[in-house]
């Protein structure tokens, strides 16, 4: 469960102002901001870890013992609860960041899942773990939603897009972390086997709480506050040596001010309704909220959060197998996601999203049919099959969807080019909280509904892709090379109205 998505903008062309002929390691201020930002990604990972843990407990003997195997109804809300804990979190984190700091929400943030990671490693009872969750849930959010905005608020700017995109990417970093160490862990004969890789998740938080103070505010967020010396400070310090008079600073400087008016400004003529005042901003806002449903219900989740109870179904039941193959496919994923970010300029977004849904609406119903020929026949092969049609399948969604609200770069890239900039932060919380109640809906009903249903549940999601796949060529435009507000409608002349 993410916080907001993060954007690589461009913004202004600072290279004019920008000394290039030396590579920025050479500069100590740099390197100890860029030292800074790392700190700040870590959040992404640990959000990926989570995701990749449960996936891996369940594949835990111990741990199925100790929990008296949950399914069904139990295991749809240990799935969910970390995502409604978001969700409650998500209304709370913008009045926290912008009332008290970027650093503040990462600390809370930090803070809150430190408790959860106590509790959960201490967990002995199947309601205590599902509490600790909730708590993790919960303050994942605050640290996911200021981590983001201070390092696109602190970044040297010639650096600001590629900050960004490795925050993006780095959820699967995570992600790999997590299934290998629950790998691992898989032979040791105790609960241990489960509370080290539930214990490491909170490794990072630890690591934030203390070293945070040691990363420089944001100079927009003291600006904000009237605090115009702490921020010239700030952006002196590591953008220019100190030099509080030069030219990058003083323009950096005067841009923060002058996007601060003109945000007091447009916040007093544009409300929420804004959103379905034209026929372009109402195709706007069915568009992101179809890209945030599709993120999460395009059979995503049976991969990403129950893959064990696959495997069972498709009679791979050797749990070192199955976390072997989990720990490869994250990796696999991880390739995926990153290949997919550097093709969006030159293959084009639409391209992208119609190969995307097409590819992954032809390997799911593979999916489907050999899942259903193992379930009535028994057929290993067919089995096998199902397993390589995952790793197809998985091939298209990586560069389309993700688990939670943050990382993959078409998904994000595309929501914020289609959004005029005085509708940006609005758009972003309608996607962040579309995308968080379908990923609790679709957590809570998939383990039940694979076990009712077995395969044929598989069906319903053949049913929904051809959907995408036809929505996405109807309704998405091309955004490529598109610079500035896109009009996506021949009457949307004013999008503020």
């Amino acid at each position: 469960m993410g916080g907001g998505p993060v954007v690589a903008t461009g913004g202004t062309d600072f290279s004019h102002l920008v000394d290039l002929s030396k590579p920025w390691y050479t500069n100590s201020r740099l390197v100890l901001l860029n030292a800074c930002i790392a700190l700040l990604l870590v959040t992404s990972a640990t959000n990926g870890y989570d995701g990749a843990m449960m996936n891996g407990l369940q594949s835990l003997q111990q741990w199925q013992e100790d929990f008296d195997h949950p399914a069904g109804q139990e295991l749809g809300i240990l799935n969910a609860i970390q995502g409604i804990g978001g969700l409650i979190a998500l209304p709370l984190s913008p009045y926290l960041n912008d009332g008290f700091g970027r650093r503040s929400g990462i600390v809370l943030g930090a803070t809150i899942m430190i408790v959860g990671t106590v509790l959960q490693s201490a967990s002995n009872t199947i309601q205590m773990f599902i509490g600790a969750r909730f708590l993790l849930g919960f303050g994942c959010c605050f640290a996911a939603s200021a981590a983001p905005l201070l390092i696109t608020e602190v970044a040297f700017p010639t650096q600001r897009a590629q900050a960004t995109s490795l925050y993006n990417s780095l959820w699967f970093l995570g992600s790999i972390i997590a299934a290998w160490t629950t790998f691992g862990t898989f032979h040791i004969p105790n609960s241990w086997s489960w509370r080290i890789p539930s214990a490491l998740q909170g490794l990072p938080s630890v690591l934030q709480v203390f070293m945070i103070w040691f990363v420089p505010e944001s100079p927009r967020w003291l600006m904000s506050k009237g605090r115009n010396d702490q921020a010239l400070h700030v952006l002196s310090y590591y953008h220019a040596n100190g030099d509080k008079n030069a030219p990058l600073v003083e323009h950096e400087f005067q841009e923060i001010k002058t996007a601060l008016e003109r945000d007091a400004e447009i916040a007093q003529q544009n409300g929420w309704l804004s959103l379905v005042k034209t026929p372009g901003n109402r195709r706007r806002l069915r568009i992101i909220i179809a890209l945030a449903c599709f993120s999460q219900w395009s059979g995503n989740g049976l991969i990403l959060a129950d893959l064990g109870k696959v495997f069972d179904a498709i009679g791979i039941t050797d749990p070192t197998m199955q976390l072997l193959i989990n720990g490869i496919l994250n990796i696999y994923n991880f390739i995926i996601a990153i290949s997919a970010g550097l093709l969006c300029d030159k293959a084009g977004r639409r391209p992208l999203f119609l190969a995307s849904t097409i590819g992954m609406t032809v390997f799911w119903t593979g999916q489907t049919i050999c899942f259903g020929i193992h379930s009535e026949t028994g057929s290993i092969a067919a089995g096998h099959a199902v397993v390589a049609m995952i790793f197809l399948y998985s091939a298209f969604c990586e560069s389309f969807s993700s688990k939670g609200i943050a990382f993959t770069p078409l998904i994000v890239s595309y929501t914020v080019e289609i959004l005029p900039f005085h509708l940006r932060a609005k758009g972003f919380t309608i996607f962040a909280l579309a995308g968080s109640l379908s990923t609790i809906f679709n957590q809570y009903v998939n383990p039940v509904a694979l076990e009712s249903f077995s395969w044929k549940y598989y069906i319903f999601y053949v049913v929904w892709l051809t959907f995408e796949s036809f929505f996405i060529y109807f309704y998405l435009l091309e955004t490529k090379d598109v610079r500035g507000d896109v009009h996506l409608h021949s009457s949307d002349a004013d999008t503020r109205s």
